[in-house]
């Protein structure tokens, strides 16, 4: 192999770290809004899917592109949703406290909820982002059915979503650039597959 074509495939590999990390500080500024963070998340999905598929690396501006897209369909559940885990961290904080069969149980229902939540939001995310001139219903339906008619890819998702923010954590930064974005490339690779 040729130096050159060491140094362009160096690159190409390069460019796995980069575009997601890019992607993921275009992230972090989109959700400095809290309750902003499925349009962002969905724009992240927009940006990487066709960095996946055409080749565009403007992951960073793709973000924003993104953005303009899903603000609008997504805020409203987004809303909703940083609401619910607002109540639902207060109340896993309150049974935290407490010992008893019935608070395990209704402790290990909010864990399960949550777990859920996280899926099916990735899942949901990863539909906008494959599809941006789909509507807001047909987005809900495939992420359903990404997230919950298959264990395989509601594990790789759940697990894409648990374990990228902490392996990134020896990485400066690390959460924050790709504890997202990875989940969000998992996703469309498991949304590929049949």
């Amino acid at each position: 192999m040729t130096g050159g074509g060491l140094g362009r495939r160096a690159l190409d590999w390069l460019g796995w770290i980069a575009s997601p990390a890019m992607a993921g500080a275009a992230f972090t500024i989109l959700c400095l809004g809290i309750v902003t963070w499925l349009p962002a998340l969905a724009a992240v999905a927009f940006a990487l899917n066709r960095w996946r598929t055409d080749g565009d690396t403007r992951c960073f501006t793709g973000v924003f592109a993104g953005w303009r897209r899903y603000w609008r369909p997504l805020l409203p559940h987004s809303v909703l949703m940083t609401i619910a885990a607002v109540i639902a961290a207060s109340n896993l904080s309150f049974l935290s406290g407490r010992s008893g069969p019935l608070v395990l149980t209704l402790f290990m229902i909010h864990v399960g909820l949550f777990a859920a939540a996280v899926t099916y939001h990735l899942a949901l995310a990863v539909a906008a982002g494959r599809h941006p001139s789909g509507s807001a219903a047909d987005w809900r339906r495939t992420a359903f059915r990404l997230a919950f008619t298959s264990v395989p890819r509601g594990t790789a998702l759940l697990g894409a979503a648990v374990a990228a923010p902490v392996f990134s954590l020896p990485i400066p930064a690390g959460p924050l650039l790709l504890g997202t974005t990875v989940p969000v490339l998992v996703g469309l690779l498991v949304a590929d597959r049949p």
